[in-house]
């Protein structure tokens, strides 16, 4: 990515309120667009056209080589363990149970995954682990499933294993081919960084990522038959199995592809990123991919306001959908002996075309 790319000044729009009785107390801005396959704007905000980090919204793409190579098949890998493996889970017995079987498959122990060790995302897990006394393990790690795979597409390439995680691995080198043939960005204009789970991350602009998750539910004809093939099982093992892509309760990407029976393919990023595919239908016949940044990071409050907004505003999301997502939408703000005092909303319109 060129310096003047970086370097130029993007103007995020208003998308979050923080109300406090009658005043505005806080704002988060940022950048929200939708596209179709073919790369159709369909409606936006603020300047999608801003370089930002995949983060985990990459991991799809990340586990597509695996699919499309045939190391899944060669391992016997089921859907349930391609979810996972494109999953950012809570580090639940499940999700451990299910990464461990992954590497048993193809020979290995979890010595050999290079993710690191966190905190489960799953609260009452951490809590359980800590109130033992027990240490966290690295099968809990969100990305434990990630990178299982890349060690899978690894000696099914012949590549190096020690070296799975670095840029110039074949491993590597395969991904970073994938994301640009979807994003539709040149390979050598890719932005690369080091993720949090020690692989590299790719940045592109946010419209790119929207146009990477409108190609996954909606591949170009023009792709190799094998990659089309990759999107459609990843696509059809992340909506069967949401638990295995977030958790148990209160993970976004679960509960969007939940309420939404499957209709859509949900992926947060860390810092504020969010990406979905809307598979197609008959409004929608080339699928529609979305994908939006808050500009100040934040996850917790700002993120789902401005994403079940935005599918709202889309008309993704039906009354059934909506009603299963209102936790979502917005926020109470309470004081300290409980009484609601304000609230958290979406303060946004999207510029449809």
């Amino acid at each position: 990515m060129s310096q003047a790319k970086q370097t130029q000044t993007h103007a995020p729009a208003p998308l979050v309120e923080v109300r406090r009785g009658a005043i505005t107390e806080s704002r988060h801005r940022g950048h929200v667009i939708a596209v179709d396959a073919d790369g159709r704007v369909v409606a936006r905000l603020g300047a999608p056209e801003m370089v930002t980090y995949l983060r985990s919204s990459a991991k799809p793409f990340q586990s597509l080589p695996l699919v499309a190579s045939g190391a899944a098949d060669g391992f016997g890998f089921s859907e349930r363990e391609i979810a996972i493996a494109c999953g950012s889970h809570s580090g639940e017995p499940l999700h451990e149970a299910t990464v461990a079987g992954m590497l048993r498959k193809i020979g290995l122990d979890e010595s050999a995954l290079k993710c690191g060790v966190h905190e489960p995302f799953n609260r009452e897990v951490a809590l359980a682990m800590r109130e033992r006394g027990e240490p966290f393990r690295v099968l809990q790690n969100n990305c434990s499933g990630k990178h299982a795979g890349l060690l899978a597409l690894a000696l099914h390439l012949g590549a190096p294993i020690e070296t799975y995680d670095q840029l110039d691995n074949p491993v590597q080198q395969a991904i970073a081919e994938t994301v640009a043939q979807f994003a539709g960005v040149p390979r050598a204009e890719l932005a690369i960084g080091v993720d949090g789970c020690g692989v590299p991350v790719f940045g592109v602009p946010v419209q790119a990522m929207a146009l990477m998750y409108a190609r996954l539910v909606a591949p170009p004809t023009e792709f190799e038959e094998m990659t089309r093939a990759a999107c459609q099982r990843i696509v059809q093992a992340l909506t069967t199995y949401p638990e295995l892509v977030g958790g148990a309760g209160e993970r976004l990407d679960t509960e969007v592809m939940r309420a939404t029976r499957g209709a859509v393919v949900s992926k947060i990023g860390a810092e504020g990123v969010y990406t979905a595919g809307v598979r197609p239908t008959a409004r929608w016949p080339r699928g529609l991919g979305l994908a939006l940044k808050i500009e100040d990071g934040e996850n917790l409050r700002a993120r789902p306001t401005v994403v079940i907004e935005s599918l709202r505003q889309l008309g993704v999301l039906d009354k059934a959908a909506h009603a299963a997502l209102a936790p979502y939408a917005r926020f109470d703000v309470r004081n300290h002996r409980g009484e609601l005092v304000g609230e958290v909303r979406a303060a946004f319109e999207l510029e449809k075309f």
